[in-house]
């Protein structure tokens, strides 16, 4: 990152101490006020801590589309970009994640995860995968929406892989209405930040450090039109999904 395009550094280093406080912060929240909380305020929690982060990193959050915050039995569909995904949608949308086993692992941000509700999943572990599907109907019919990424991975946000279909079942099964989302990060002006990217064996330090020392990162968040399941194959909806995604990113639709 050049050091035109970089922040200040007083304003990077109000930014680390801002999201060291924000991080005690929820910690705190989650340790001793959630036993006291009930489910509302618990997601109102939850959604007031993620905004905090958001800004205290410096990410500007743009909503495109109506979140359907109060409809019952929703799974958001979303493309993969950054850890900053989860924070960015947690800040519009009260929504159940469905993440890999290995951030389960990360500290502090794990253990605050599996206590906000995060669902996590060991990849290729098909007997997991299963479990993890019961998991999911189990929080359909608690009234949570619950959002998945089935690309799988991440990426730069200059493609978008291929969907894989496993965690769609849960949504035909359930007549939850499919909602894809679109995400990208960019400078404000259209042109994609490459600081947001969470890819290849890039740790989580490294990523925070290039979002801290972003002048400005412009999260662009599309809610794109529902999808039916009733009567649905789940490779027809991740195709669908796909589409849709692809379409709002301009990028080429390549599921199969």
């Amino acid at each position: 990152m050049s050091r035109e395009s970089s922040a200040p550094l007083a304003q990077q280093c109000a930014r680390y101490v801002l999201l060291v406080i924000q991080l005690v912060a929820g910690l705190l929240t989650v340790a001793f006020l959630f036993p006291l909380y009930d489910r509302s305020r618990r997601w109102r929690a939850v959604q007031n801590w993620s905004r905090r982060i958001v800004r205290s990193a410096g990410v500007q959050v743009r909503v495109n589309g109506t979140v359907p915050q109060h409809a019952p039995r929703v799974m958001a569909v979303s493309n993969h970009v950054s850890w900053l995904d989860v924070q960015v949608l947690h800040s519009v949308w009260n929504v159940r994640f469905v993440a890999k086993s290995e951030i389960r692992r990360w500290p502090f941000i794990g253990w605050l995860s599996a206590r906000t509700g995060t669902l996590f999943i060991e990849r290729g572990n098909r007997r997991h995968a299963a479990g993890i599907n019961t998991d999911i109907q189990q929080a359909f019919e608690d009234g949570d929406a619950v959002a998945v990424f089935p690309e799988g991975t991440t990426t730069r946000g200059d493609e978008l892989l291929r969907f894989h279909s496993s965690l769609l079942q849960p949504a035909i099964n359930a007549q939850a209405l499919i909602v894809p989302v679109a995400i990208r990060y960019t400078d404000g002006e259209g042109r994609l930040h490459p600081a947001a990217a969470y890819v290849d064996d890039m740790s989580l330090m490294t990523s925070l450090g290039a979002i801290v020392r972003a002048r400005r990162i412009c999260s662009e968040v599309n809610i794109l039109p529902g999808i039916e399941t009733q009567g649905q194959h789940r490779r027809d909806l991740a195709q669908a999904s796909h589409a849709r995604i692809a379409d709002a990113l301009n990028l080429p639709a390549v599921n199969s």
